[in-house]
């Protein structure tokens, strides 16, 4: 009880490259521990790490086992894989929820763009000009924590908007027709060049998607990859239409 009970891989299919791989663990409050102890694993290991902190609701049991864990954290720095155009202190605001639940508790150093002046794509770029050459150092071990939405978009990139077919190694302002927004968010690329991406997602009302990603669907978050591995972590809700 409480820890994983299914491994499944995909090695082919859709636009995915390489294998994925599934842990089903018995509920969200498993899946949290399963997290905190693979990101307390890194950590650990390694003197310097770039931290990618996912958005939603997910992420927060995880956060809170994070911010009571005593490991040393001035090694690692927080970077926010996607944000909304809103005000750092706007309750939809990324990085108000994750200084509020793990950085200002922790004192992990939050890299957040600046969405008070400017344009989201000047802002974009500026922010991308600061975490990209840390993201892309083989010196510096990079980790994203990443969640999926119920259309299949992860970080920001969403299915049909322009940055989703964005090729290039950045940090780009997206609009998104679907909630008539702007959002920031890094490209695949850009994620591609973590050493190890964490997928976290619960619920029955994500297992369809998460069928079709296991199935080779071409949707954005099926298309992430990673230098070593790409990790799902999902419930048994989420995981229920596998086969």
């Amino acid at each position: 009880p409480g820890r994983p009970w299914i491994h499944a891989t995909r090695s082919s299919g859709g636009a995915y490259r390489g294998a994925m791989d599934i842990v089903i663990l018995p509920d969200a409050e498993a899946l949290a521990v399963e997290a905190t102890s693979r990101v307390l694993a890194e950590v650990e290991a390694h003197e310097s790490l770039m931290l990618g902190l996912a958005g939603g609701s997910t992420p927060l049991a995880t956060h809170a086992a994070l911010a009571a864990a005593p490991v040393d954290w001035t090694r690692v720095t927080a970077w926010i894989p996607d944000e909304r155009w809103v005000p750092p202190n706007d309750p939809n605001s990324n990085q108000r929820m994750m200084r509020e639940t793990l950085t200002d508790q922790t004192g992990i150093e939050l890299l957040a763009p600046d969405t008070t002046a400017g344009t989201p794509a000047a802002a974009a770029t500026t922010y991308g000009d600061l975490v990209i050459p840390r993201l892309t150092d083989r010196d510096v071990r990079s980790v994203v924590m990443l969640g999926m939405g119920d259309d299949g978009h992860t970080a920001s990139l969403f299915p049909g908007t322009v940055a989703e077919g964005n090729d290039t190694i950045s940090y780009v302002a997206n609009f998104v027709p679907q909630h008539d927004t702007w959002r920031l968010t890094a490209t695949l690329p850009l994620l591609a060049e973590a050493d190890l991406v964490l997928f976290l997602v619960v619920g029955e009302g994500k297992a369809s998607r998460i069928a079709e990603v296991h199935a080779g669907e071409d949707l954005p978050a099926a298309r992430v990859t990673a230098k070593e591995a790409v990790v799902w972590l999902v419930d048994e809700a989420a995981a229920s239409r596998l086969s």
